[in-house]
């Protein structure tokens, strides 16, 4: 049996209606019922929200994984969801959503079947192929693919000289225990490492480890969220962690491993260490921690943005009680805006911030830091700064009181470190760093307003080029954060350049595709439809598989492009007040919306010209070729 018998086409929606968590799982579950694949949806969606509960389904990567065995269920099945938009899952941007559903009697084939998924989304190529695809047949296709090209379970040979052993398992053993030990895998494979890692799935341990095996690994991983048999690691250390974080941190989860000098470390057999920890070195972990508190704040920021333009829209002064032109849903959509949504956006990248550093207990002294920034003209900057400070302090206060007695520790978690911490950030940042920062900003917005001509065309194109350079890589992201910190400081002018650059690699791909079609399989062709949603929805994704395929040439094509365009747009002095959505927040949250959509499109059309200029034609025989592209990346 293979995987595509229990993901038909008639179980793929390809344009989930839904807008959040709970609406998507509806949506699935009523494709479901419609196969009358389960006898009493209500049992099944319980048990769905159940696992839910336990610990989140979304695994990063833009896909989650809601599964669960439910009695209800006749058949082992998969129903797959995607929302080109995205939806908020979990507290994550997700894009691909599988549902998996077992009945409670299901058998080893089918489980295994369903753990394949889980395998293969691990593959960055394989979701790009689902993102872009054009219809069930695609999908269907990539999942056949995909089979073929599967590796083997593990690799044998070691270049490194290097053996990682693990087991990873979670607690219903079908999604995540899988893509956990494929990380794992991965991560091993690209260092030459000779790796085995048992999983403990919902058909019992599989490739299970022996005495041998451990004795002889250099590096051990442990992942799951449920309890797992540590007996035959005594003797030796080993890294426990959730097995969320094996998905996402395998390289440095296996870093940390062969850290601990695992032959000849002299470890007694009473010593088994289940959660060894590791001094964090401040700034060992700088961009994912900002990134975590990016991540949380970008809803707000969007939110806010949108509101303030409708204001706008009735009117500049329309908000604002003393004025003729007050009406009351401008004054609505301002106050939820401009004063509720703007004014917590830099706590709140403070706060998770801390939290990324020192978890619940770093939330509440870099919030306040946060919160302290943004009264005290710091800004952005200023907010970044108090969620280390706070997090940092968080972290050591609590860890320099960890040998107070276990009955203390209550009282200390909730009211003696976060006093300590609080007191640290707030003093740091009301005696020493808002006077300066506040400055440095006045300085900077100053600058920023009075670019104009050259000047402001030279950050547009360096702004738009980076976007478009490594498509969500750190240049995109070092961009994204300066955007962000103008948009803090009502500054909207790098936003549009920014979203320029974002839109211009799709939009100009697929022009490429339909304009230059002898350039291109067929199939690239039809993934170039797919990339004109994509473009327009600010999700640069869509250029990934081209550029993965070619990328001496579409790379330089995407980035000159999206220059271009960024470069006229804040020479043009085009405002944005969203910095995400797309064409579809244009309209309302752009000073000069149709000259903005100009800007993009002259941008995807100089992409277009440089593609068509740089491929050559390929013969008909490559052209019918369709698996051409998806074999070259």
């Amino acid at each position: 049996m293979k995987l595509v018998d229990i993901l038909t086409p008639d179980n793929i929606l390809l344009n989930l209606q839904g807008s959040h968590q709970e609406a998507v799982i509806e949506e699935l579950i009523k494709k479901l019922t419609e196969l009358q694949l389960t006898t009493d949806p209500e049992r099944f969606k319980k048990a769905i929200h159940k696992r839910e509960h336990e610990i989140s389904t979304a695994v990063g990567y833009g896909v989650a994984i809601p599964h669960a065995q439910c009695k209800s269920i006749t058949k082992p099945t998969i129903i797959m969801g995607r929302s080109l938009q995205g939806v908020e899952y979990g507290g994550q941007h997700t894009n691909l959503i599988f549902m998996i559903a077992a009945p409670e009697n299901a058998s080893n084939e089918h489980l295994s079947l369903l753990s394949k998924l889980s395998t293969f989304l691990m593959s960055e190529t394989f979701r790009a192929k689902l993102i872009v695809a054009t219809s069930e047949k695609d999908v269907i296709e990539a999942i056949q693919q995909q089979e073929k090209l599967a590796k083997p379970a593990e690799n044998n040979v070691s270049a490194s000289g290097k053996y990682l052993v693990g087991i990873t398992a979670c607690m219903t053993g079908i999604a995540h225990t899988y893509m956990a030990a494929e990380s794992l895998r991965e991560a091993a494979r690209q260092r030459g490492m000779k790796v085995k890692i048992q999983t403990n799935g919902a058909n019992g341990p599989e490739n299970k480890l022996t005495t041998a095996d451990i004795q002889d690994a250099d590096a051990i991983v442990i992942a799951h969220d449920v309890r797992v048999d540590t007996t035959l690691f005594r003797g030796k250390r080993f890294v426990d962690v959730p097995v969320k974080k094996a998905i996402n941190h395998a390289d440095e989860l296996i870093d940390q491993a062969l850290s601990y000098n695992i032959k000849d470390s002299g470890v007694t057999e009473q010593e088994i260490i289940e959660e060894p920890q590791t001094e964090e070195k401040p700034g060992l972990n700088f961009y994912k921690h900002i990134m975590s508190g990016v991540s949380y704040m970008i809803p707000f920021v969007v939110v806010g943005g949108i509101f303030i333009a409708i204001s706008f829209m009735f009117g500049i002064y329309a908000a604002d009680p003393e004025s003729d032109q007050y009406n009351i849903i401008a004054h609505f959509f301002s106050q939820a805006g401009g004063e509720a949504a703007f004014a917590l956006m830099i706590p709140i990248l403070a706060g998770f911030i801390g939290y990324s550093i020192a978890d619940k207990q770093g939330l509440a002294p870099a919030m306040i830091g946060g919160m302290m920034a943004s009264i005290g003209g710091s800004g952005f900057l200023g907010g970044m700064i108090a969620g280390f400070v706070g997090g940092f302090a968080a972290k050591y206060v609590s860890k320099s009181m960890a040998k107070i007695p276990k009955s203390f520790q209550g009282l200390i978690s909730i009211l003696v470190v976060p006093l300590i911490s609080t007191f640290i950030v707030g003093a740091f940042m009301f005696f020493i760093l808002n006077t300066p920062m506040s400055l440095l900003n006045e300085f900077l917005e100053g600058w920023l307003k009075g670019l104009t001509g050259i000047n402001a065309a030279i950050l547009g194109a360096l702004l738009a080029g980076m976007m478009a350079s490594d498509m969500g890589g750190p240049i995109n992201k070092t961009a994204s954060a300066f955007g962000l910190a103008m948009f803090a400081a009502n500054i909207f002018e790098p936003s549009a350049a920014l979203m320029v650059g974002g839109m211009v690699p799709p939009i100009g791909i697929a022009l490429a595709t339909t304009i230059f079609k002898n350039r291109f399989s067929v199939q690239e062709v039809e993934a170039g439809k797919a990339s004109y949603v994509l473009g327009a929805s600010f999700i640069t994704e869509g250029a990934i598989p081209f550029a993965a395929a070619d990328p001496l040439r579409i790379i330089p094509a995407n980035i000159i492009g999206a220059a271009v365009g960024g470069a006229v747009c804040m020479a043009m002095d085009i405002s944005l007040k969203a910095p995400h959505g797309g064409i579809f927040v244009i309209p309302i949250a752009s000073n000069k919306p149709l000259l903005y959509i100009g800007c993009i499109l002259l941008g995807s059309i100089i992409t277009c010209l440089i593609i068509g200029f740089l491929k050559k034609p390929l013969s008909e025989k490559d052209r019918n070729n369709a698996k051409q592209m998806m074999h070259v990346i």
